[in-house]
């Protein structure tokens, strides 16, 4: 498939501050700073002197970290149904990356996982600082679905799901519910921090309901705005700010 090439790199070494920089642990002036304060090692060795080449079969390390000098890629999608997102199951017909072909030469995975027949909001990059901050259950990104069910929902079944609900795995509590649709009340929008597996469904199941439909709406301040079923695009520099910071 198109996206199991090679990574392209840049040719010839380059700058340390640059590889510093392209791998995201700062600016180029402040990758200055960090070479002085002898925080940087290249194959093992302690560098300090800001003149310093490097190519990128060069293994640098800061405060022991290995870097990565690959370009960061962050690519917003609107998943459509019948795709999945575990990009190395061998037995799938059509993953995610199969929608962005050659968008970049960089590998970029999945941000969390979608099943295969819910669509909606999903992030893919190489960033795997960032990947680790969105999927950690510690730091509780919030995602609203749209859910579509087979029978009109009671309001107190959507107290029930705000009160919370035991679930084999553990007890999960929607932060809002409400209905999409005041007409079709089988239509229902679901807040949660939740990064359980298949959560909006186990818990409408868990009352009886069959989710026919489950599209994810927003993530982490993300929606799919202007997005058609089946396209992406790259974030812009003010999203990707805003998804480094927190601030959603």
């Amino acid at each position: 498939m198109k996206h199991t090439g090679p990574v392209k790199k840049e040719p010839g070494p380059i700058r340390l501050n640059r590889f510093i920089a392209n791998s995201g642990v700062s600016s180029r002036r402040e990758a200055d700073e960090i070479i002085r304060r002898g925080l940087i090692t290249v194959n093992g060795k302690k560098v300090t002197d800001l003149g310093t080449k490097v190519t990128y079969n060069d293994e640098v390390r800061y405060r022991g970290r290995r870097l990565s000098a690959e370009k960061k890629i962050y690519i917003l999608l609107n998943k459509p149904k019948g795709y999945v997102t575990t990009v190395e199951d061998p037995h799938a017909d059509q993953t995610v990356l199969d929608l962005i072909g050659d968008a970049c030469p960089q590998r970029v995975y999945p941000v969390g996982r979608l099943d295969k027949n819910t669509t909606g909001v999903l992030l893919l990059t190489n960033d795997g600082d960032l990947t680790g901050k969105l999927t950690h259950p510690k730091y509780e990104r919030k995602k609203i679905y749209h859910v579509f069910l087979d029978k009109v929902v009671p309001k107190e079944d959507l107290f029930r799901l705000t009160e919370g609900i035991q679930l084999e795995d553990g007890f999960v509590a929607a932060d809002a519910v409400s209905y999409a649709d005041m007409e079709d009340r089988s239509q229902i929008g679901i807040e949660l921090h939740s990064g359980q597996n298949r959560v909006v469904r186990r818990l409408f199941e868990s009352l009886g309901y069959m989710v026919k439909k489950l599209d994810r709406v927003y993530f982490a301040g993300l929606t799919k705005k202007n997005l058609q079923r089946g396209k992406w695009r790259f974030l812009t520099q003010k999203e990707i700010t805003m998804l480094k910071r927190g601030a959603f």
